[in-house]
């Protein structure tokens, strides 16, 4: 259970200013141990398969490694604390990028979808990171500390592809494979986020956070989704961070594809993705920013017209019309991060504190688990009915937001 003690002011105050620097430096390590293994993950997956049509099993198997994940690390917050759990997630990264080599080096395509399962360990730890920079902040400034966690992963998330070239040069020097020395690169990443976790976010944000309240219970999935359920604010922060995610995924892994029946080369469409994870990241702590000031709905809101805006003009617009792909991808990017900043800061703060650890944990497996299932489907709705389709079905994924956000407040 969660040892909270009567704590002054004094140490609340400086496990909050000292939380979010240590975050956000753990944040740029994972990132780039991230990032590493996923812009080689699929081309890993078919020349150890032989298979085109099971390389996609290596971005399925990290979204799912993280979504499971992640209601066991928040269980270990809620009784040890943000700095062990965010640890664990680290090592169990560590763990997973050692596999991935293991596989590579031996050919077993079993193996490395073990690996890519526990690879997920770091993403878990990177969304949860999230979470650990609102335990000690004021209710003014939850929005703004947790966007700026989220923002760190911008370098992360542009560096990690860059080193892959180096990796593959030192995995062919040390005997490997090429595409098993990214993995390396994400290895020592990864270690470095545990350390840094494990020695430096001292005290514990989890720990200071909630002076005098009673240990948390351990509560299963089911009994945490109802507690949300019964919470109009918090069914909200829930829907948008899902849905946000499920229709980011669902038409972010179909872009690609729809550039290229456009004729686009990698180059371009390289460039067109990159602009969306600058949307995505760069512009989190804007969208931090106006949760705390024009609120958590309002920001929900502003996401939501986003995301629709994005499926709009990517829906309507040719694959060989490459700006305007390019601008729907970028609106894409923005409509997630204001989903995601507001509707984590509303849910986490609409919860009671005795559940809310496990709150947070059930949000990252129901949001992996969306993006993962959005991810699954939006192939087949491409190859049945275009792109247009793809827009469509993701439009229809906004329903149940709107259909919430009519019923609150602008608050």
């Amino acid at each position: 259970m969660t040892r909270t003690v009567e704590t002054p002011p004094t140490e609340r105050e400086r496990a909050r200013r000292r939380a979010v620097p240590v975050l956000v430096g753990s944040q740029v390590l994972g990132g780039v141990g991230v990032a590493s293994g996923i812009a080689v993950g699929g081309l890993l997956a078919e020349q150890v398969s032989g298979s085109t049509a099971l390389s996609g099993l290596a971005q399925t198997a990290t979204v799912l490694g993280a979504a499971g994940l992640a209601v066991p690390m928040a269980r270990l917050a809620a009784a040890r604390g943000r700095r062990p759990a965010l640890a664990a997630g680290y090592g169990l990264g560590l763990a997973g990028a050692g596999l991935v080599v293991l596989a590579a080096v031996i050919g077993s395509f079993v193996l490395l979808v073990t690996g890519l399962l526990l690879f997920g360990g770091a993403t878990a730890s990177g969304l949860q990171a999230r979470y650990a920079a609102t335990d000690a902040a004021t209710a003014q400034t939850r929005g703004r500390a947790l966007s700026v966690v989220v923002w760190a992963t911008t370098a992360g998330a542009v560096l990690g592809p860059n080193l892959s070239g180096l990796g593959g040069r030192v995995g062919t020097t040390l005997g490997l494979p090429a595409l098993a020395g990214p993995y390396l690169f994400s290895a020592v990443s990864f270690a470095a986020g545990a350390l840094v976790v494990w020695l430096l976010l001292r005290p514990d944000p989890l720990v200071v956070a909630g002076p005098g309240a009673p240990a948390p219970a351990r509560t299963s999935v089911l009994a945490t989704l109802r507690v949300v359920l019964a919470v109009p604010r918090a069914r909200l922060g829930l829907a948008a961070v899902a849905t946000g995610h499920a229709v980011m995924v669902g038409v972010m892994v179909m872009t690609p594809v729809h550039l290229g029946h456009g004729g686009a080369s990698l180059q371009v469409v390289g460039l067109v993705i990159s602009v969306h994870i600058a949307g995505m990241y760069a512009a989190s702590p804007l969208m931090g920013w106006l949760a705390d000031r024009a609120g958590r709905v309002a920001t929900i809101s502003l996401g939501v017209g986003l995301l629709a805006a994005a499926l709009l003009v990517g829906g309507l617009a040719d694959a060989a019309a490459r700006g305007w792909v390019t601008v729907s991808m970028l609106l894409l990017g923005l409509g997630w991060s204001a989903a995601l900043v507001a509707g984590s800061t509303l849910l986490s703060e609409s919860v009671p504190a005795d559940v809310r650890t496990s709150v947070q944990g059930t949000s990252d497996l129901v949001m992996g688990l969306a993006g993962a299932g959005a991810g699954a489907l939006a192939g087949p709705v491409l190859s049945a009915g275009g792109f247009v389709s793809v827009a469509g079905a993701a439009a229809v994924l906004l329903v149940p937001v709107v259909v919430l956000l009519a019923r609150r407040p602008r608050t």
